[in-house]
């Protein structure tokens, strides 16, 4: 069964249109409590980043939301890099873990990953005392994209890593039993865009954990002498034939079918896509141009988790100096923690579900494991605090 956008209570929360509005909590709202908080994890993310595996650890972390989205309609989801988080509507639950174990299996036959995965009502996680509250951001015509307040997410993903709540984790544990041996639909799923080359100087990609994200942003805005902390650009957003995701995508659609079938009509399908951004192409409701303008506005190169905000931006390199020695200096002050990453590219993982329609969403990471590299040296921070 798939629910109508408009039987979520998602689609009655005011669009956040500019990222300013991100930190207001004025635009978040409670998650009913029938709802269910459906969080992934890569196990071992760090060792898969280092040994080259950062692009499969995005198509496996974007691929939980694609399964969902798939099962359920448009909801909140948000992506982290090495790991996602989503609501999915009670009409759905049952499915929903079933849907968790299949994408499960998928990152492991396909990538030799570790994908934990779990799925709690989130009455389950506001009786523990914690709070789980949804913001939509939506800066265009695009798929909307979820932020989240509250301590309830961090809870659930740190109970599905057997670190915090036993009783949680067994309540959110997705079983062998819940998989039914089929494959994830996964449909929309891709990542052919090239890597998203720095215009300004370098990608920073930083995870930081601090009460006051508003302030920090506005300053890190001005110290890197950016109109926005933003990575994606008409001036970086490029498309090549063959695209280096073409095996990736073509294991998301083969569904049990060949992979070198498969693979054969991602390679077409591709080339036509190209020829079009290529050369600007309009078909029918689809243009290549307008298009472009709605990625370049719409990806999504942030999260934001209770107190943890995750960057992604190019920067001037000339300001990278500043911008460590500000968040140093607070460091130093016990005002926040934080982890940086630097590279000269990012990369996208895109799910697509109307090329035509402008229903796409475009998840940004920092070039070789940005996120991941910036959050274990945060790791390493608050260890030796």
């Amino acid at each position: 069964m798939n629910l109508p956008a408009s039987a979520s209570f998602y689609d009655t929360l005011t669009p956040m249109r500019a990222p300013g509005e991100v930190f207001d909590s004025r635009h978040y709202g409670p998650v009913p409590g029938d709802w269910y908080l459906a969080v992934s994890d890569i196990q071992g993310s760090t060792e898969a980043v280092a040994t080259g595996q950062h692009s499969n650890v995005n198509f496996a972390a974007a691929a939980m939301i694609a399964a969902l989205n798939n099962l359920c309609g448009e909801i909140p989801y948000q992506f982290g890099g090495d790991g996602a988080v989503a609501l999915v509507p009670p009409a759905h639950a049952k499915a929903a873990r079933t849907v968790l174990a299949q994408t499960r299996r998928f990152a492991s036959e396909e990538f030799k990953l570790k994908l934990r995965v779990g799925l709690a009502p989130v009455d389950a996680l506001t009786s523990r005392g914690v709070e789980v509250l949804v913001g939509r951001y939506q800066p265009s015509s695009c798929g909307a994209y979820a932020v989240f307040l509250g301590d309830g997410i961090e809870l659930m993903e740190s109970s599905i890593k057997g670190r915090a709540d036993n009783t949680l984790m067994a309540l959110a544990v997705i079983g062998e039993t819940d998989d039914d041996g089929q494959p994830p639909d996964l449909t929309g799923l891709s990542c052919r865009w090239s890597p998203l080359k720095s215009a300004r100087g370098k990608m920073v990609a930083l995870v930081l954990r601090c009460a006051d994200h508003g302030a920090l942003h506005a300053e890190l805005t001005k110290l890197a002498g950016v109109p926005a902390l933003n990575a994606a650009s008409l001036e970086n957003l490029q498309s090549r034939w063959p695209p280096k995701g073409l095996i990736r995508e073509a294991k998301a659609r083969r569904r049990g079918k060949s992979l070198v079938l498969t693979a054969a009509q991602v390679a077409w399908d591709t080339l036509i896509a190209y020829i079009f951004f290529k050369f600007k192409l309009t078909a029918g409701k689809f243009s290549a141009e307008r298009y472009r303008d709605e990625l370049q506005r719409g990806a999504v190169d942030f999260a934001r988790t209770g107190i943890t905000l995750a960057l992604v931006f190019d920067c001037p390199a000339d300001r990278i100096d500043a911008i460590r020695g500000y968040l140093e200096a607070r460091s130093g002050e016990g005002e926040f923690h934080y982890g940086m990453h630097i590279s000269d590219h990012a990369v996208m993982t895109c799910l697509v579900m109307s090329a035509e329609d402008g229903k796409h969403v475009h998840f940004v990471d920092g070039g070789d494991g940005g996120y991941t590299k910036a959050a274990t040296q945060m790791k390493g921070r608050l260890r030796r605090t």
